[in-house]
This record gives C-alpha cells, structure tokens and sequence, in this order.
C-alpha cells in the first residue's frame, strides 16, 4: 500500500545550526532548472551554511505530518519535519540601502508542496523584514519560474524590472525578473 503525508500543521522558526544537514538534503531535493542558475549540485557537497549564508539568515518551515494509508486513514507516525525555508538578507553592505531586505532563496519539500508552506515562508519573511525595520522587501525570479511569480504577485510583489535575456540556462537565454513590495501596513 503507498503512503501520502497529510499535513496537519505549518510553524516557521528561525533556522538552527543543527538544522545543516537537513537544509542541505532539502535544497539538493528541489534543485530544478525552474529556478537555478547554479548547476547540479555534485558530491562532495559544500556546506549549506558558510560565513555568506548564516543560519540567522533563513526562516524554516516545520510542518506536523502524519502518513496515511491509501485508503486514507491515519497511520498513527505523525512527525515534525522541515518542509521549507527561505533566506531573508540584507540586499547590500550600504547604510543608504539598510531599509531592504532581499530573498535570496525560497525552497518547499516535493512532499509539502500545495499546501500553503511557500506562501507562509513567504509572509514569514516579510514580517521578520518588519521587525528589523525595513520598508521594502525585493527578489530576483526567472521568467519562466510561473509558479512563484504567480506566488510572489499574490503578496503584493510587483515586477520592478526585467533583465532581458541575463542567464543562458539549458539552450536558452532566460529572463531575470526584479520584484519587489512596499511593507508599509
């Protein structure tokens, strides 16, 4: 019999050191030609968090699952899993740009997906921006990534610019989209 996850529960938190090798397993689980520039990632694999991408820089989703039979009914191995994260970072060094945070990084779990944990991340991370006092909140998509454009547009992110042409992935140039939102209330 195969078994689907039902999630019962979603909770963001700020990611934890203990968190690596997770995090890492995740990112390499849901790398895709949709969203990366960076080709495959290949064993030896490199740390997730270095002195570039500190563990204060990422929220992480946890969700309370529980497995379920095929014909539905609960299984009883309900569990805390990590089913996403998203890094929330300064966009520059300059004080002159300090009122901004940038996402650099958004990834769901194949198995969480639909379920509402992107869009959680999402205004997790616009409300922890808040809370170390920036007015504005940008990201970089690629133009072909419809899904989270479609995502980002939803929260209030309009497109700010188009770098034409800025990546040639898989035989094709592909288009660097600017989005950004004011987080005023």
């Amino acid at each position: 019999m195969s078994a689907t996850t039902t999630l019962h529960s979603v909770s963001v938190r700020p990611a934890l050191p203990a968190d690596e090798e997770a995090l890492g397993e995740l990112d390499r689980s849901t790398w895709s030609t949709l969203h990366a520039v960076m080709p495959r990632p290949r064993p030896p694999y490199d740390p997730f968090f270095d002195e570039r991408h500190r563990p204060g820089d990422f929220l992480v989703a946890e969700a309370v699952t529980e497995a379920a039979t095929e014909a539905g009914a609960p299984d009883g191995s309900g569990e805390i899993r990590i089913a996403g994260y998203i890094r929330l970072v300064p966009p520059t060094p300059l004080a002159c740009n300090a009122h901004v945070r940038q996402i650099q990084g958004l990834a769901v779990a194949a198995w969480a997906r639909g379920a509402g944990v992107g869009r959680t991340l999402l205004r997790a991370a616009c409300a922890q921006a808040r809370r170390q006092g920036a007015n504005r909140i940008t990201l970089r998509v690629l133009g072909h990534n419809t899904p989270a454009r479609a995502l980002y547009a939803s929260e209030g992110f309009a497109v700010e610019g188009v770098l034409s042409g800025e990546f040639f992935l898989h035989g094709r140039y592909v288009d660097d989209v600017l989005m950004g939102r004011s987080l005023a209330p």
